[in-house]
């Protein structure tokens, strides 16, 4: 039986990977009496005079839903908002075993980004913060902008940013092995949407100056005629010399490729056509951009892919569980760049010089501690740049 078949068979056995269990025993008239009626009252009309003590005398300081239309599910696509909740319950799985954070799906059945939105902000005031996944690009960027902008609590799309930040404490180690700056280096990246974008604006931030985005029409350049508004703006900071050409040509003498596209789109002779002490992050699954076995054969120095299959799994399983946990504890508005970077600083840190080699850039995704770190990353940023419930 393969992976597939066996993880069907699972999701039959299991019937669902979450559950809500009591925080509290019902099992006397006096418990009764404290933690539903008539007691309960007393709580109600505090929250009611102050708002703000929801957080205190409910889950809510603690409670994140994982939010999707099911639009972009996976690798799969528009499969719809039901049949994207086993990804929502596994994810609100890890919240739970790696940042103790309670997490449950939320699946909307609606398209229309002003309804997603509304939808929402009317149920905000459930939650502590909100986790967006598996929304289709260009949509996804206006839901997270507008909610960050209308709500105060932290609001994270995981597919523009968790990636970001797990593939930056990748690059962060791995240039270390082949002594390379961000500053020098040439990247790559091939997948112009929600993943390939954020990763794009997120080394920049990380100082990568020479950037080359690729779609499926080629590099992307400033006045590309079938750019979307998305694209646009990224053309604006990338490509400085605003060349045209396909990924071949832009691949000619990178330093880095980062994948985050679709299979075997990239061939032995691009990866031939590379700098020395060349690095690819093919994250397509479950298929990747180049086979690794392929990827190495043709001269690739260090190869991260998205799949536990193979060396140097880069997943953002690493970074949402510690991200909101430090971002709770530290009872914060918003998370900014600087809690994005403390992250990815934070996993970077979480493997020692002595153990970093080429096939281990990254710590596992079931590593506690690394977890751990980017709780406490996170949490002091938080606190440092200000942006906290007063």
């Amino acid at each position: 039986m393969n992976i597939k078949e066996e993880s069907l068979k699972c999701h039959y056995n299991w019937r669902g990977k979450i559950e809500i269990k009591p925080r509290v025993e019902v099992d006397t008239c006096e418990k009764l009496s404290l933690a539903y009626t008539p007691g309960v009252a007393e709580a109600c009309m505090e929250i009611h005079n102050h708002p703000e003590k929801s957080f205190e005398l409910t889950r809510r300081w603690n409670t994140v839903p994982v939010i999707t239309d099911g639009t972009a599910v996976l690798g799969l696509g528009d499969i719809g908002p039901e049949a994207g909740m086993p990804v929502m319950e596994g994810k609100a799985a890890l919240f739970k075993t790696f940042g103790d954070v309670d997490a449950y799906p939320l699946c909307i059945r609606s398209k229309d980004t002003e309804e997603i939105i509304k939808t929402i902000k009317l149920l905000a005031g459930s939650w502590g913060g909100i986790n967006l996944e598996d929304i289709s690009a260009p949509r996804c960027f206006e839901i997270e902008t507008r909610l960050k902008e209308e709500l105060d609590i932290p609001v994270f799309h995981d597919d523009q940013h968790g990636t970001a930040i797990v593939t930056a404490a990748a690059l962060i180690n791995a240039l270390k092995i082949v002594n390379k700056e961000m500053s020098e280096i040439k990247v790559v990246i091939n997948g112009a949407g929600a993943a390939g974008i954020s990763i794009c604006r997120f080394l920049i931030k990380f100082g990568v100056t020479n950037a080359l985005i690729c779609d499926r029409q080629g590099i992307i350049y400033r006045g590309a005629p079938w750019l979307n508004p998305s694209q646009a703006k990224i053309a604006e900071i990338t490509n400085k010399d605003n060349i045209e050409g396909s990924l071949s040509e832009a691949m000619k003498g990178a330093d880095v490729f980062i994948g985050v596209s679709g299979p075997n789109c990239v061939t032995q002779d691009m990866v031939r056509s590379m700098a020395d002490k060349s690095i690819l992050f093919t994250l397509a699954n479950p298929i990747p951009e180049i086979d690794p076995k392929l990827a190495k054969e043709a001269g690739a120095y260090i190869i991260g892919t998205g799949s536990s299959q193979y060396p140097n799994q880069i997943n953002n399983v690493l970074v949402f569980p510690g991200l909101f946990r430090g971002a709770i504890d530290a009872k914060a508005t918003t998370i900014n760049d600087e809690m994005m970077k403390a992250a990815s600083i934070g996993i970077a840190s979480c493997v020692s010089s002595e153990e970093l080699r080429r096939e281990y850039i990254l710590p596992f995704a079931y590593d506690k501690k690394a977890h751990k770190c980017v709780s406490e990353k996170v949490k002091e940023a938080a606190i440092q740049t200000g942006v906290i419930k007063k």
